[in-house]
């Protein structure tokens, strides 16, 4: 188990670090160690002031995958280095590490870029921070690879895998809550079917299809149906949903999963009892990532601030990221940028609709106010720099704005107030 509170620290290169952010991070860690507070950093350059969230960009997760990464490259020179697919779901992160030589073995969808024929036992491969399945790792081996040695797969997803190990040896089924075309999900399924029947769902409705045919209010064949090609090959739902417990992509909504298992334990207590519960439903409460959580909780706490807009920036393939999007959508307008580059002008912005998969083009970006108010925001494996560049073109757009040294005084004086 891993503790928030003695968490490693790691070896990140300074060009994903930045003057503003970080420091603005470090103060928020040394005024709220255990992380209670989740009210946003409130940045005042006058003309325009931005809500920071107080959690957001590298997880423990990314920052572990990140540092192996490197690690790789700097203790193999000369030697070929393949990623197995994307490291995490930046592309400045992975543009980076092709520019310094490592080559894409697939993509995101498990199509291959590079045979693993070509591969020789004297190559490198670094298995990214979703984990892979347990079908890719045993054709790595059998070209000779050395899986595990720069293995960078987010504790928190083994986790997940330990827990579903778990329920299988207990007999329960397991429902995975994830997109069944993620990463991260395949390599959580290749490890859950292997210990129990197991079956993919991707929502609360997805949820209610299963729950309804547990009750008995849904034909097999509709079931079958809704999930096809979501599920372990032997699956039987008739004997297998009997007993269940739920676990998770890790980069979901914590609160939809949450919502999801609850859901199951009110059919089975329906159709079972209070008194046999226990014999059909397993808690799994402690799948959920702290990382994921805490980013959304922080998500939550930004939107309890009055603002004109939201600027979330990460990968535009990130699943977390796009929630972050999903929750600031709720409230105000909101635009998913993946670097300053997609902002234009005062007025110009190119965004993306992760609901559509496209990038669009909006002509209404900022407001002529006397001051404006931006949330801002990123995803789990979105580096600071980045983030921070954003911040930097928008301030370009208004005159006289104050200093970053000013801003970051206010901030720290504020911080020494409440530490």
């Amino acid at each position: 188990m891993y503790s928030r509170n003695r968490m490693k620290s790691f070896n990140i290169p300074d060009f994903y670090k930045s003057p503003l952010i970080s420091k603005v991070k470090e103060i928020r860690k040394i005024s709220d160690p255990r992380k209670k507070d989740f009210n946003p950093t409130v940045l005042d350059f006058g003309p325009v002031r931005f809500f920071i969230a107080r959690h957001f960009g590298f997880c423990y997760g990314v920052e572990h995958a990140i540092e192996t990464a490197y690690k790789a490259i700097e203790e193999n020179s000369g030697k070929r280095i393949f990623l197995l697919s994307q490291m995490i779901h930046n592309p400045d992160v992975n543009d980076d590490l092709q520019k310094r030589g490592v080559r894409f073995l697939m993509d995101t969808s498990g199509n291959q870029i590079i045979s693993f024929s070509e591969l020789t036992p004297d190559d490198i491969v670094i298995i990214p921070a979703f984990g892979t399945t347990l079908a890719i790792e045993e054709q790595l081996r059998a070209f000779g690879i050395e899986v595990r040695k720069y293995d960078t797969t987010c504790p928190f997803v083994e986790r997940v895998w330990k827990k579903s190990e778990k329920l299988g040896e207990d007999k329960y089924t397991i429902i995975i809550h994830g997109k069944s075309n993620h990463e991260e999900t395949k390599a959580t399924f290749s490890r859950s079917e292997k210990n129990a029947p197991s079956i993919v769902v991707k929502d609360i409705n997805e949820s209610r299809v299963l729950g309804e045919y547990i009750l008995g209010n849904l034909p097999l064949a509709e079931l079958m149906n809704v999930f096809n090609g979501k599920h372990s090959a032997d699956f039987n739902p008739e004997k297998d949903l009997l007993r269940v417990g739920v676990i998770n992509q890790t980069t979901m909504l914590a609160t939809e999963t949450q919502e999801i298992a609850e859901y199951f334990k009110s059919i089975m207590l329906k159709k079972y009892g209070e008194e046999n519960l226990k014999e059909h439903f397993a808690d799994t409460r402690d799948t959920l990532c702290y990382a994921t959580n805490e980013n959304q909780e922080a998500t939550y706490g930004l939107l309890r601030q009055e603002a004109d807009v939201a600027i979330v920036v990460g990968g535009y393939n990130s699943s977390n990221t796009s929630h972050i999007v999903e929750l600031c959508e709720e409230k105000l307008p909101t635009f998913f940028i993946s670097s300053a580059s997609e902002i234009r002008s005062k007025n110009s912005i190119r965004h993306f609709d992760y609901l559509n998969h496209e990038l669009l083009e909006s002509n209404t970006f900022l407001p002529e106010k006397e001051k404006t108010d931006i949330i801002l925001t990123s995803g789990a494996s979105c580096p600071d720099s980045v983030v921070d560049a954003v911040l930097q073109k928008i301030l370009s757009f208004y005159p006289s704005v104050k200093s970053i040294e000013e801003v970051i005084r206010e901030v720290e004086a504020k911080g020494n107030a409440l530490a």
